[in-house]
């Protein structure tokens, strides 16, 4: 996927007075609000998330990272030389799929564009780059923001959030809205390639696996760009959540790869692929030795492979985490084995500090333990948590298929 180019500078309105050196703690969690939302969009979008409920997703949890009443997704229609508004929150009825503003340099959605720079404009009523549209009129919208919205190689249109309020948007802001739009141009490559696809997919299934292996390319760049910006951000605590979604993007790029040099594209060997999963962790990751026990020849769906690795990842992680705070590391115990004709289990187990008393699994808040509950409940499978002497045990069972309901 094209992203806009990181290397030009956006377009920002003067502004008197930049953010000071001291970031308030309000200004530090919406910070961190807005890597956690990143994550989520991204799980969602790596899961194979419908377009229209993805778009829907992005502009409502855009909106509440940036503290705005409005956002929006603008298709460009290049024929009429407007956008539509695709998907939005916040706006009168009659706007989402119905409303439409020009796409030439007199709008702020037009100017992005046609400039190929994000945009902010913290005071619309003395803008003079461009006129304010009318439905930004008609809400009473004071300031917003625009990026380029890609989407194979071409533009898809621009993702937009407006506000009324008199504060004023700043390039952080700019820096989580251009995430927020690369996740959802990913997505929308995706989506154009699996509906070009499809019809040949019957005749050659080749190409599912040339798909396979760009998306795992362009996963592995994600990664990357996550580990180096987690390098860079200079603050301890998001530079970990951004560690954390560096490491949950690498596990499913890890699904594509193993579909890409596998032999079905619709089943994989769970065992070798939670192996590589771990490998993976092992070399760049954690600073926890992994060792893994795995019985070969389990093979399940790709999705449900997918959603068990997600599982693993985050137990590992949380062991990495939690189990060793105050060790220089230990070793972290992996087994998948089958159980029974019907199902597989897999257990994670460490050596370390063992749980706190009063640990249930169900009532956790972190990301990392709810990405766990959400994809064992789709999974339909059961998670048992098993004191050790010492350390903890998380044993998951699993059913090989989904069960059927006739």
């Amino acid at each position: 996927m094209g992203a806009t180019d990181q290397g030009d500078a956006p377009i920002v309105e003067p502004k008197p007075d930049d953010e000071g050196p001291d970031m308030t703690l309000r200004a530090l969690e919406q910070r961190i609000r807005q890597q956690e939302i990143l994550a989520e969009l991204g799980v969602s979008a790596l899961q194979g998330a419908a377009l229209d409920q993805l778009l829907t997703d992005t502009v409502q949890l855009t909106a509440e990272g940036l503290r705005a009443e409005f956002c929006k997704v603008l298709e460009l229609i290049p024929s009429e030389n407007r956008f539509l508004v695709r998907a939005g929150v916040g706006w009168n009825p009659g706007i989402i799929g119905v409303a439409s503003v020009g796409a030439d340099l007199a709008s702020p959605a037009g100017f992005a564009l046609r400039t190929g720079k994000p945009v902010i404009s913290n005071h619309l009523e003395n803008e003079e780059r461009f006129r304010t549209p009318e439905i930004l009129q008609q809400h009473g919208v004071r300031r917003a923001m625009n990026v380029i919205l890609q989407g194979d190689g071409r533009p898809f249109g621009v993702l937009e959030v407006d506000s009324r309020s008199e504060n004023e948007f700043v390039e952080h802001d700019l820096a989580f809205l251009q995430g927020a739009a690369n996740i959802l141009g990913m997505a929308i490559e995706r989506e154009r390639h699996e509906r070009r696809l499809k019809a040949a997919l019957k005749r050659d299934q080749v190409l599912l696996k040339e798909m396979n292996h760009r998306v795992k390319n362009s996963l592995a760049i994600v990664g990357s760009m996550l580990h180096l910006q987690a390098r860079e951000v200079g603050n301890e605590e998001l530079a970990g959540h951004l560690n954390e979604a560096s490491r949950r993007v690498a596990a499913v790029g890890r699904a594509h790869d193993q579909i890409f040099y596998g032999s079905d594209v619709e089943r994989m060997d769970i065992g070798k692929y939670i192996q590589a999963v771990c490998k993976d962790l092992d070399e760049s990751v954690l600073h926890c030795d992994v060792s893994t026990d795995v019985e070969e020849g389990i093979e399940i769906s790709t999705d449900r492979a997918i959603a068990t690795a997600m599982i693993v990842n985050e137990l590992i992680a949380n062991a990495a985490k939690y189990a060793y705070p105050n060790q220089s590391g230990g070793t972290i115990f992996i087994k998948v084995s089958r159980s029974g004709e019907r199902d597989f289990a897999v257990a994670v187990r460490d050596q370390g500090a063992g749980l706190p008393a009063n640990f249930a699994l169900n009532s956790a808040k972190g990301l990392g333990m709810r990405i766990i509950t959400s994809f064992a409940q789709q999974l339909n499978a059961t998670i048992a948590v098993r004191p050790q002497n010492p350390g903890t045990e998380f044993a998951v069972c699993i059913p090989l298929g989904v069960p059927s309901t006739r």
